[in-house]
């Protein structure tokens, strides 16, 4: 985000005289926020409906209607806007009726200019908590701490500790099920941003036609089916961070849009007239290779490069086996208090089977092997958990050294090379088609393809 200006946030001065009205204008701009300027309720009314306005600042006595009925359809048309009413004839019953109709706050003229800025201050923070709590209801939080003494995890931690006090836009590299979302909310923790919102977005799940308003908002009637407005992602993480995930699979023509918010801080809302600026720290991850992405064109350079300031990878679980024992024990004791259980223990021969196998889903698979234990097995240790295959086919430590033929892992796994075999051969060696026959993604089938050492030509033939 650029430096040069800190967004605080667009006001729009409602004040029937000019001369007062020009001199709030200026008074507010020199305090850094973005002002609009109407002269009366109808004009400020459309002045909503076409420009992204965070505070009204109005005038108690007009001569086409006063603030007090502005407040009333504010509210009822724009809900989220608060209004400040500033008034030379105050009373203790008009403020009161003023308050009761929603007003956020109620000056006597003459205003002196700081307080007048808290006032706006306070407005615009109470604007920003409501969006974010809309949004946290939605959304839920989910912030589990790192956890790891590892040295590669700790490599992560010290880089992470070293990027968060910056607002540099920082890119978490690692496989699917690392835990990046949970690096990107430490990295927000330790920032100064930590009292604001963070706000995360799956660039891949968001449909192209819905790319804009999901990112940046619409006005209520900017298209068919815009019954209401709506704040983008960018707007709901203003002075807060905005975690991107799978950046690499945004499409083409939404990165030209995403490095303009980036490099000037600001965006065009559907059905605005006026473009929105907001100060918003970006946190991109993703599990592809995106420096391979960018050679073949598939992803901008330059969004690449604005991206690509503070690049951390997240080791795969398989680099990292010493926390294997720290996150099973806490994943135990998290799943069992949520099912109202007392957590199992982690005995010997269950960590000896969670070294010996090799985590292609990485600590999501961990947990959610975890969650199955418990929920399969109440009351009983971790003694004997329900791993897959190790690579290769050979069981983990705890199936003991049974007969290979009765052993229910070596006979899967002798199933499971068989039909990877027998799919690449209907389908003549294309992977697309032996994944689609399969019912996986070809991302799962290159790793089956590495775990039993099958040559997709050889299985063709």
């Amino acid at each position: 985000m650029p430096e040069t200006r800190r967004a605080r946030g667009r006001v729009l001065v409602v004040e029937d005289e000019a001369y007062v009205r020009a001199s709030l204008g200026e008074l507010l701009g020199r305090r850094g926020f973005d002002v609009n300027l109407s002269n009366g309720v109808a004009e400020a009314l459309a002045a909503l409906g076409r420009f992204p306005i965070d505070v009204v600042l109005a005038d108690l006595r007009m001569p086409d209607a006063d603030g007090l009925e502005l407040v009333r359809r504010v509210q009822a048309a724009h809900p989220q806007v608060p209004v400040i009413i500033l008034t030379g004839q105050g009373t203790i019953a008009s403020a009161v009726e003023c308050i009761k109709a929603g007003a956020s706050d109620y000056i006597l003229k003459p205003a002196e200019p700081d307080a007048l800025e808290v006032a706006v201050e306070r407005a615009l923070a109470s604007r920003a908590l409501r969006r974010e709590v809309d949004y946290l209801r939605g959304a839920g939080e989910g912030d589990d701490p790192p956890v790891g003494t590892s040295g590669a995890w700790m490599q992560v931690i010290r880089e992470v500790r070293a990027a968060a006090p910056s607002d540099s836009t920082v890119l978490l590299l690692g496989e699917s099920g690392t835990g990046k979302e949970v690096v990107a909310r430490m990295i927000h923790r330790l920032s100064a941003r930590s009292k604001k919102p963070f706000v995360r977005v799956n660039c891949a799940a968001v449909p192209i036609d819905m790319w804009e308003s999901e990112f940046f908002g619409h006005r209520k009637g900017a298209f068919t089916g815009a019954t209401a407005d709506r704040e983008g992602r960018f707007r709901l993480a203003d002075r807060g961070t905005l975690f991107m995930d799978e950046i690499a699979d945004m499409a083409l023509p939404a990165q030209a849009k995403i490095l303009r918010a980036l490099q000037d801080g600001e965006f065009d809302r559907l059905g605005d007239e006026q473009p929105t600026r907001v100060d918003v720290r970006v946190i991109a991850a993703t599990n592809s290779d995106i420096d391979a992405a960018v050679a073949e064109r598939r992803f901008r350079q330059d969004l690449f490069y604005r991206l690509d300031v503070i690049r951390i990878r997240i080791p795969p679980l398989r680099d990292r086996k010493e926390d294997i024992p720290l996150l099973a024990e806490r994943f135990a004791r998290q799943i069992a208090a949520r099912l109202g259980r007392p957590a199992p223990g982690l005995g010997a021969a269950a960590v000896a089977d969670l070294a010996a196998y090799s985590w292609p889903g990485n600590v999501r698979e961990l947990r959610n092997m975890i969650e199955r234990a418990i929920i399969l097995h109440p009351g009983a240790p971790l003694a004997a958990l329900d791993l897959p295959p190790a690579e290769g086919g050979a069981a983990p430590s705890s199936a003991g050294a049974g007969d290979d033929d009765l052993n229910i892992r070596s006979v899967v796994a002798r199933r499971e090379k068989e039909a990877i075999v027998e799919a690449l051969r209907r389908a003549g060696g294309v992977r697309k088609e032996a994944a689609r026959r399969l019912g996986i993604d070809q991302r799962n089938l290159a790793y089956y393809l590495r775990k039993h050492g099958i040559d997709p030509d050889d299985a063709a033939r």
